[in-house]
């Protein structure tokens, strides 16, 4: 056997290498019988994964240095070598790297026999012309492993060669491309300059003086100059090709022609061609940049309107931004380049066209990361600042490019972008406009526009820098916060002053109301970004801070809102400023008091709850920066706000609670607050309000949570207004995200809107009828009875001036009533906006203070609110409000771990919550909903048996070390629960599941019930056994029968019960069981079978446990029950039920009955199943059309029906081998199991088998499976082959062959199987 599959082996390894051009073997007895595991790397070298490929090289290294065989190593030289030209591509590069490696490994091995090798197999003059290409290849990979192997430079011979054969593959640009040109240059650029002068110069002397001619030539000229300089001198190249240099005035056409010939034929790659590289190199060294840059790239390869070539231009210049000085970086960036580069990102907004502006920014990002030098920093920042379409860079004012920055590039980059900001320099800038903006442009001066969209973009590059800059300092952060605030709330007047900075330097053109409004926008930005920054600097205190994790503070622990507060108050109180919108004297001493209030806080008295204490200041003086923004509304909420503070931090509350229960406490105020500044679009008020509220929670009464629990309480909605319709006119400054949401349901709401709106037309048409009536007669009435044509002049304009009126009145009230539904649906959309917010203080709290006993109260309106939902619309934002509202309540609620340790005087209450809960679990309709009502009551149910009862002390086990001990008296100690109550509750549920029609609950959820608390298994599992036979419908039996299995399963519930209660209750079960089987109908319907197999299942399980735990129950009933079942079909014929039917039995001592593998061979017929055979009979060769056919002929059949017995029916013309039992087909180890042919089977001693053999024709399917798989190839093929036996005379079968040709009749009786006596 062993040789056979070392021949197999070879075979396939031959038919591998004939695929992949590996060697054939011509070794059999030397290297390949030393074992299959060394040519399995050839094998795995070969494969398409390249971790495999990888894995394998190295594993031949090693059996190779190992093994140190020269047999071994020369027989590996010979693969790798022919598989340099296999025909998969994964195979090549392969053998090439694993050949690489091992001349790297042993380098005894002379680099040149390696080459002839090469070229001996892969010779290009010899091999047929269908496999040149893998000869090029061959030859290609195998320079490229001497390359890789890092010995080709040392051996001139081989370099000299190898460089000679790479010249004759250019020849191949069909197949190979201009990778062998590419791969000359790269060995060329690893030679040393010694070895390039001695050895390659005069090869490559042709290559070098055609440099002008090809891409390739001009590249390895380039690189020769770059790594040679001393050979390549002025005086050698002018020899070579007629000039010293080779930018120069003379070769600018050439040069533009290469370099377009280069940018096109490498568009797919993407990337910058390396001779343009090399070129813009070569030419800064030859002091010839400008030439360059000017003449071949701005006025030649610019004026080719091609995109290759236009972004061969753009990686030029992001590319020669390391390699120029500052003067020749001015020149680069205000050059076309930079124009063309410009106008091609505002033309490529669209999303299907190549977007270029991020691998620029890619660009200028490795030049600021690269370069030390902040003038040239700066140089390339202000460049790129300066490029504008009207007015506004195209460059991201969001780029995060200046974390690169030095810090005094940064300052500079900062004061520059301020001075633009106060003086527009529009002349400075490379402003452009797009053919559409021209086309559009009118006659009016657009300056101001333009000086608007760069004052927009300079303010939103100074919020960012905040964001991005990494090397960024308090200083820079303060000085950018000082000057967003002051000119979005301030205006300097005349006089200069040098106190404030910002007031020192007066705008150039004045900032409009529209700009004011701008700058604002992005102030707040801003403090939301200084809020939530880590703390700056190198210091230790700063870096305490960072470790903490404290944001929003200064490194001496100031916040940084306190400070730009303290700005505000000195520049309200400066004589040289005057504010956008003055303060009246009430605001002013709002603000005065707010001050006050953030100082008293800071005091020292108030340092230990610092958490509090921030919290509050953050919210002060968030609203103390709004009075400048919104005055009025703002004044209302400062003023509840500071007294909510000085309520709650006076001492006289920490001392005592208020007995004035009519007074609202400050808690409650400030939930008030809190909720209006949720409906705030202020994205920072909303983070504050947040984070106050975690503060607040502690301190959260029960008052205080109600008014958050009424905001989604629908009744509230309709008595009072909601915070959100106040803030009707903020809609316009929400979120784009909203109103993508918005426009979502627009389209729906108004397809809805314009089928219910006909009924009301309908009505609205009569009355606008009615009126056009009254005004057509009263202007015809103006006339007497005169008609329409006789209306003079006067009455017909009278008349029309009404109809036109009538028809002005009738348009108003329509698009008033489409107002007016607009409106509600943007209310009810921003209510729901709102109601999300508010949900999130509902998780804070459910989060935070998990152990509160005002966690109950949530529980009811949580349900409430998941019910409306599933109720109401299904529009997107219902969903998420819905999903969300889902998750908070089963993952912060239910599954939070935490719950309350302090229910013991809340008992009642709890336990009438529980019932509240089952009930409505069992009233509702939804089963989804029923479901989060049943979760709730196992929550409270799992709060109530963690609790300690005052009454009844927690058992103790006898040995305290003893988990399982400690696990069992948790289990048994039942806490605050009141057990029979709560059975009581379960119990009247798990009746109304049994009962009820279409009950609510499902199976799983008692099952929950049972596993989570082992407790309520007693007194629920009587039920359970009841209802086995009890339960009206069938399905509601078989769960009834789950439920009981899965108790029964629970071994805690052993430890509730004693062994004698256990003993009733298994006989009890077993008893119901046994009657439940007892009242199966004939024939079962598919409910009555999973009855019955849910039944088995139970009973299986209840005498397994009778027999092992030998129990005293009595199964003479069970037996007398299981006995008739075996005579119902529906159980034989179902896999399942037969299988757990017999199991059960098998507890009673009963086996299953063995099928007879064979019946009488006295009374079988000849007709078995056919063999599955390829191909397919003709319609006469059937068997059911065989039958009609001998019937139709007078053949007789058997009795019942059956064929004719083997004597009654004629022999077959057969030969003596048939006669002899050989058929085709026949085993020698079975000579009775012959062959079969249509239906007619040979066995010995003439006894067939039945047509109707059932068991018999099973079991030999079975053992026909179970055959040798060659034999039965061997014997099916020849089977398929072999025709039908010939039958009598009159028949069909014998009909249809006379009609065949004579040698082929003669033919299939020679190989028709017959029938012996």
């Amino acid at each position: 056997m062993a040789v056979m599959e070392g021949m197999e082996k070879t075979e396939e390894m031959e038919e591998m290498e004939q695929r992949g051009g590996g060697a054939p073997v011509t070794d059999p007895r030397g290297v390949l019988r030393q074992g299959r595991a060394f040519l399995d790397f050839f094998w795995d070298i070969a494969k398409p994964e390249q971790e495999v490929r990888l894995a394998a090289t190295e594993n031949l290294l090693r059996h190779l240095r190992e093994g140190k065989k020269d047999d071994e190593l020369k027989y590996t030289l010979k693969r790798l070598v022919e598989g340099l030209g296999a025909t998969r591509e994964a195979a090549r590069p392969g053998f090439s790297l694993a050949l690489a490696q091992v001349l790297q490994a042993f380098e005894e091995i002379p680099l040149c026999s390696i080459l002839e090798q090469i070229k001996e197999k892969h010779n290009l003059e010899k091999v047929k012309k269908k496999l040149v290409r893998n000869a090029a290849f061959g030859n290609f990979f195998g320079v490229m492993a001497l390359f890789q192997s890092g010995r080709l430079v040392k051996d001139q011979k081989a370099l000299l060669e190898s460089i000679q054969l790479l010249q004759q593959l250019t020849n191949q640009q069909a197949h190979l491309r201009d990778l062998p040109r590419k791969t000359l240059i790269d060995i060329t650029s690893e030679v040393p300059e010694t070895v390039f002068e001695e050895v390659l110069f005069d090869i490559l002397q042709g290559d070098l003086s055609s440099a002008f001619t090809s891409p390739e030539n001009l590249h390895l000229l380039l690189v020769g100059m770059q790594k040679f300089p001393g050979v390549l001198k002025p005086k050698k190249l002018k020899k070579l090709f007629g000039s010293p240099t080779v930018v120069n005035k003379e070769n600018i056409s050439r040069l533009v022609e290469l370099l377009k010939s280069a940018a096109k034929s490498e568009k797919e790659d993407k990337k910058l061609p390396s001779v343009a590289f090399d070129l813009l190199q070569v030419a800064l060294k030859e002091g010839a940049f400008e030439l360059f840059w000017n003449e071949v790239v701005e006025n030649g390869l610019l004026k080719e309107k091609s995109g290759p070539v236009s972004y061969m231009c753009y990686r030029l210049l992001g590319s020669a931004l390391p390699l120029l000085s500052t003067e020749q970086l001015q020149v680069l960036l205000k050059g076309k380049v930079m124009l063309h580069y410009g106008e091609h990102v505002v033309a490529t907004q669209s999303p299907q066209g190549f977007k270029f502006a991020a691998e620029m920014e890619g660009y200028i990002d490795t030049f600021l990361s690269g370069c030390d030098d902040p003038e040239r920093q700066l140089a390339v920042m202000v460049g790129f600042s300066t490029l504008t379409n009207q007015g506004k860079p195209v460059l991201l004012s969001g780029s995060k490019v200046v974390r690169h920055l030095q810090a005094e590039a940064l300052q500079k980059y900062i004061c520059w972008l301020k001075d633009m900001f106060l003086r527009p320099d529009l002349d400075c800038c490379l402003d452009f406009s797009s053919n559409r903006q021209k086309q559009n442009r009118e006659n009016a001066d657009i300056a101001p526009q333009k000086t608007a969209r760069l004052r927009k973009w300079i303010m939103h590059r100074l919020v960012n820098i905040t964001e991005s800059a990494t090397r960024k300092e308090e200083s820079f952060v303060m000085d950018i916060a000082r000057f967003c605030f002051f000119h979005a709330f301030f205006v300097a007047k005349k006089k200069k002053n040098s106190e404030i900075a910002e007031a020192s330097v007066l705008p150039s053109e004045p900032l409009n109301e529209r700009d004011h409004m701008e700058i604002e926008n992005y102030f707040f930005g801003l403090l939301q970004t200084l809020n939530t920054m880590p703390v700056l600097g190198d210091a230790a205190e700063a870096a305490a801070l960072r470790g903490k994790h404290v944001h929003g503070v200064t490194a001496d622990g100031k916040l940084w809102i306190f400070l730009l507060v303290e700005y505000a108050s000195k520049l309200l109180s400066s004589e040289h400023v005057k504010a956008v919108k003055p303060f009246t004297k009430e605001q002013r001493d709002i603000w005065e008091r707010t001050l006050q209030a953030v100082k008293n806080l800071q005091k020292k008295e108030y340092k230990s709850d610092t958490a509090k204490v921030g919290a509050f200041q953050q919210l002060l003086l968030s609203m103390a920066i709004h009075l400048f923004k919104n005055q009025s509304e703002t004044v209302d909420v400062l003023s509840d706000l500071l007294n909510c503070t000085e309520r709650a931090f006076s001492k006289e509350a920490k001392k005592k609670k208020k007995t004035d229960s009519s007074e609202p406490g400050w808690v409650e105020v400030m939930v008030e607050i809190l909720l209006s500044l949720l409906a705030q679009p202020s994205l920072l008020l909303r983070r504050i309000s947040k984070s106050v509220f975690v503060w607040i929670c502690p301190s959260l009464t029960k008052r205080g949570l109600q008014l958050i629990l009424d905001v989604f309480d629908p009744n509230q909605e309709q008595n009072e207004e909601s915070a959100v319709v106040v803030m009707e006119e903020s809609n316009k400054k929400t979120k784009s995200a909203q109103d993508t949401d918005e426009e979502g349901s627009e389209d729906s709401s108004d397809e809805d809107n314009t089928d219910s709106g006909d009924e009301e037309n309908e009505e609205v048409d009569e009355n606008f009828r009615s009126q056009l009536m009254k005004v057509l007669q009263a202007g015809n009435a103006l006339e007497g009875d005169k008609s329409d044509e006789e209306l003079d002049d006067e009455a017909m304009m009278a008349l029309d001036k009404n109809i036109s009126a009538l028809f002005a009145e009738q348009q108003k009230r329509i698009q008033a009533k489409k107002d007016e539904k607009d409106r509600m649906r943007k209310e009810k959309i921003l209510r729901r906006d709102f109601k999300t917010k508010v949900l999130d203080l509902i998780d804070v709290f459910l989060i935070k203070q998990a152990e509160n006993p005002l966690v109950f109260d949530v529980i009811e309106p949580l349900l409430q609110l998941i019910e409306q939902c599933m109720s109401s619309d299904s529009d997107k934002q219902e969903l998420d409000f819905l999903q969300k509202t889902a998750n908070i309540f089963k993952n912060s609620l239910c599954r939070n771990k935490q719950y309350c340790k302090r229910v013991a005087p809340l008992q009642e209450d709890v336990h009438a919550l529980v019932q509240r809960l089952v009930t409505k679990a069992c009233k509702h309709t939804d089963s989804a909903v029923a479901l989060y009502y049943f979760s709730a009551s196992l929550y409270l149910l799992k709060v109530l048996k963690g609790n300690t009862s005052s009454a009844l002390p927690p058992p103790e086990p006898e040995n305290q070390s003893d988990s399982r001990a400690k696990q069992e008296c948790q289990l048994l100690n039942p806490g605050c629960l009141n057990v029979k109550r709560v059975a009581v509750i379960y119990q009247q549920a798990l009746t109304q599941f049994l009962s009820k029609r279409n009950s609510p609950l499902t199976c799983s959820m008692f099952h929950d019930l049972f596993k989570r608390f082992p407790i309520m298994c007693k007194p629920l599992v009587d039920t359970l056994v009841e209802f086995i036979t009890a339960a009206a419908r069938q399905h509601q039996q078989a769960m009834a029968c789950v439920l009981l299995h899965k108790v029964l399963l629970l071994h805690e519930l052993k430890l509730f019960v004693t062994e004698e209660e256990w003993e009733v209750l298994i006989a009890r079960s077993i008893s119901q069981v046994t009657q439940c089987l007892k009242t199966l109908g004939k024939p079962l319907m598919k409910a009555e079978k999973e009855k019955v197999a849910k039944s088995l299942e139970l009973l299986n399980f209840l005498l397994k446990t009778v027999t092992g735990q030998k129990l005293n129950v009595k199964l003479a009933e069970v037996e007398k029950a299981l006995l008739p079942l075996s005579q119902l079909e529906e159980i034989g014929n179902s896999p399942r039920l037969d299988s757990l039917y017999w199991n059960a039995m098998r507890w009673l001592n009963y086996t299953k009955p063995k099928k007879e593998k064979t019946a009488s061979k006295a009374t079988q017929g000849a007709e078995l199943p056919k063999r599955k055979k390829k191909g397919f009979l003709p319609e006469s060769k059937k068997r059911k059309n065989r039958k009609k056919g001998a019937q139709e002929n007078g053949v007789a059949p058997g009795e019942d029906g059956e064929p004719a017995a083997p004597e009654e029916q004629p022999l077959g013309a057969g030969t003596p081998k048939n006669k002899k039992g050989l058929v085709p087909g026949g085993s020698k180890k079975h000579p009775n199991k012959g062959s079969r042919e249509n239906g007619v089977a040979k066995a010995g001693g003439g006894d067939l088998p039945t047509a109707n053999g059932g068991d018999a024709v099973a079991d030999k399917k079975k053992k026909r499976k179970k055959r040798n798989r060659k034999r039965k190839g061997a014997a099916g093929n020849e089977a398929e082959q072999v025709p039908p036996a010939k039958k009598t005379k009159g028949s069909v079968v014998q009909e249809t062959q006379q009609k065949q040709d004579k040698a082929k009749k003669k033919r299939k009786e020679k190989r028709a199987p017959v029938v012996q006596e």
